[in-house]
């Protein structure tokens, strides 16, 4: 049979714990005035530890546009800031002509998403859920949530993203357990060997 288009609009999720800004070195990475996710580009240093970070894949590096170097920073969906300031909808949620982009007060967003969810279900679509509305993986609730019907990977979506951050200080206590053991025997082995010699 004939093939089924999935479309998703791949933007930054906009996390309320979200790894890119705890990873990034430089202080680039901030929670704006509206509560978004965005990278200042002016001062980010383009490590890339951010891009790493996200188990989303929204970060990416500039490199090239058209063949020509660029700055290579991150960049990734600043949720039309600029827009925001002067009042208006983010250009993705004002153009999209089927208005499957949404833009408002999360709280409301997540009542629509929810009765859009039931509404389906009600009419006989129980493939219908959503994605990022309620906490999914390491995640709380996430800032930009989407109405799914297949798998998440079939959305280029984890199923169970991890938060990188999440039990750092108990694998740095590991670590320096096992360094500071390491030492000891080191100590021990190369001390022994000189009262012999």
């Amino acid at each position: 049979g004939p093939g089924r288009w999935l479309m998703l609009s791949d933007v930054c999720k906009h996390c309320q714990d979200a790894p890119c800004q705890h990873s990034c070195p430089t202080g680039a990475i901030i929670y704006n005035q509206f509560g978004d996710v965005y990278v200042q580009n002016d001062i980010c240093n383009g490590c890339g530890y951010c891009i790493s970070a996200c188990p989303f894949g929204v970060l990416g590096r500039a490199e090239q546009v058209n063949g020509q170097p660029t700055d290579g920073h991150a960049h990734k969906c600043t949720l039309c800031m600029d827009r925001q300031v002067e009042g208006m909808t983010p250009a993705c949620a004002k153009s999209c002509p089927t208005a499957s982009i949404q833009f408002g007060p999360v709280e409301e967003l997540r009542a629509a998403a929810r009765q859009r969810v039931k509404d389906l279900h009600d009419r006989g679509n129980d493939r219908g859920y959503l994605y990022g509305c309620d906490s999914v993986g390491d995640y709380g609730p996430l800032n930009a949530f989407f109405l799914l019907e297949d798998h998440p990977n079939e959305y280029n979506l984890p199923v169970d993203p991890p938060q990188p951050f999440r039990g750092q200080g108990l694998r740095y206590a590991a670590s320096l357990a096992v360094g500071a053991a390491l030492t000891a025997i080191a100590a021990l082995l190369l001390g022994g060997g000189r009262r012999h010699g």
